[in-house]
């Protein structure tokens, strides 16, 4: 995988353990890729002190052009949701111009062996925000 200078973007090439005996990329795929880009992303926020634990809650995949072995994919993060709980990704996966995929991926906040959900530090919240779609 290659990342590019962006921590909101990762390219990588689909690799022949992501593909079915099609060729084209597993769905699985396309949201674990968009997990290990929205990591890479979430390495570059604030530092908060006592920051809760996120958990995902949701993860689903729309699938407009299936992407192929060793396609270069272009993964894009952007926020589209900030609650006072839960954060909203939505993952763009384009190759060359099109758009192939659009992974949505919902984080709760929480705390404790319980996962009670939590609000969201304001410096995440203010951080989020550059990021808003």
């Amino acid at each position: 995988m290659m990342s590019v200078e962006r921590s909101d973007i990762i390219e990588m090439r689909v690799p022949p353990r992501d593909v079915d005996r099609h060729g084209q990329m597993f769905i699985a795929s396309y949201i674990s890729q968009a997990e290990t880009a929205l990591s890479k992303f979430w390495r570059a926020r604030p530092l908060v002190s006592d920051e809760p634990a996120y958990i995902a809650t949701k993860a689903s995949c729309s699938l407009h052009r299936a992407l192929r072995y060793d396609d270069l994919a272009r993964f894009s993060v952007s926020v589209n949701k900030i609650g006072g709980k839960s954060i909203g990704f939505m993952v763009m996966v384009e190759t060359g111009n099109e758009l192939a995929a659009e992974v949505e991926i919902l984080w709760l906040a929480v705390r404790g062996e319980e996962h009670d959900p939590v609000p969201l530090p304001e410096d995440t919240r203010d951080w989020l925000y550059k990021y808003l779609d």
